[in-house]
C-alpha cells in the first residue's frame, strides 16, 4: 500500500527525508519545520531500485537523509546507492547507543538493540513524558519498556501475524491455507481457527506483557502502538492506547533535528 503523499514534489525547500527500511514494507517522511509527508510500498521484489524509481520519481533533492533498517544488508545497499546516484547524498544510517538524546539504552550490549527499536523509543520519549510502552506489530512484534526517565528497561520479541500463520503451513500436514476470517475465536473452519487464533493470541501476548511492564512502571504508563498490522491488532486489545503509526519516523525526525 502507498500513501496518497507519495511521488509528489514538495516545494523548493528542502526538507529532511527519512526512511524507515523494514523486513517488508519500506516507509519514509519528508519533514521539516510545519511539514510531515509520509508515504510506504511493500517489499515485493528482491531488487528494489525499480521501486525506488517509482515511489521517489518526482521527489526532490533532500537537505539530509537518515536512514534506519533491520532489511538484509543487500537492501540497504541498494537504497544507499540510488540515493547516491539519484542526489549525490550520503544517507546516514541510525545505530542503536548507550544514550542518545534523551534515552538511555538498557540492553546490556546496547549496539545490539534492533535501530527500529532504538528509533521508536527516541520517538515515543518525545510524545511523552509518562513511561511508556511501545508495542510495535510488524514482521516481528517487540513490546518495550520505557521508564518514565527515559530509560529503556527491556522488551520482548516474538513473531508476528504473518510468521505466526506461515509456521502452521509449514510445519503441518492438515493445515494449507491461513486466509480466513479472524473476526470471531469459536471459529468453525480450519482457515477461520488460525486467523483467529492467531489475532486473538497475539492481542492477548500483548495485553499480558502491558500488564506486566506496569507493575514496575507504573498504572499511569502509556501505551504506544505501531507497526503495519497494528490496526488488524486495535480492535483486539481490550487496554487503552494511543496509535501512533509513524512513531519510527518520529524518532527520526528527532535524531535529524538534534544533527
Amino acid at each position: 500500500m502507498q500513501s496518497a503523499h507519495e511521488g509528489r514534489g514538495f516545494g523548493k525547500d528542502r526538507v529532511n527525508l527519512l526512511i524507515d527500511l523494514g523486513n517488508s514494507r519500506l516507509k519514509w517522511a519528508q519533514q521539516d519545520d510545519g511539514l510531515w509527508r509520509t508515504g510506504a510500498a511493500l517489499l515485493e521484489a528482491e531488487n528494489m531500485a525499480p521501486l525506488l524509481d517509482r515511489v521517489w520519481a518526482e521527489m526532490t533533492a533532500p537537505r539530509q537523509v537518515i536512514v534506519c533498517s533491520v532489511a538484509a544488508a543487500r537492501r540497504l545497499q541498494t537504497v544507499e546507492q540510488w540515493l547516491r546516484a539519484r542526489w549525490s547524498i550520503a544517507p546516514r544510517i541510525v545505530h542503536s547507543q548507550a544514550r542518545q538524546l534523551d534515552v538511555t539504552n538498557g540492553y546490556r550490549e546496547p549496539e545490539q538493540l534492533g535501530a527500529d527499536r532504538w528509533a521508536a523509543l527516541i520517538g515515543a520519549r518525545g510524545l511523552t513524558r509518562l513511561a511508556a510502552c511501545v508495542v510495535d506489530c510488524g514482521t516481528a512484534v517487540t513490546v518495550d519498556a520505557l521508564s518514565s526517565s527515559g530509560v529503556f528497561l527491556g522488551g520482548v520479541i516474538f513473531p508476528g501475524l504473518r510468521l505466526l500463520r506461515g509456521s502452521l503451513v509449514q510445519g503441518t500436514q492438515a493445515i494449507k491455507t491461513v486466509e480466513g476470517n479472524s473476526v470471531d475465536c469459536l471459529a468453525r473452519s480450519t482457515a477461520d481457527g488460525v486467523a483467529a487464533g492467531t489475532l486473538f493470541g497475539l492481542a492477548g501476548a500483548v495485553e499480558r506483557l502491558i500488564n506486566e511492564y506496569r507493575r514496575t512502571l507504573g498504572d499511569t504508563t502509556q501505551v504506544l502502538l505501531t507497526g503495519g498490522d497494528a490496526p488488524l491488532l486495535a480492535p483486539r486489545l481490550s487496554v487503552a492506547f494511543a496509535p501512533v503509526p509513524d512513531l519510527v519516523l518520529r524518532g527520526l525526525a528527532r535524531i535529524a533535528d538534534s544533527l
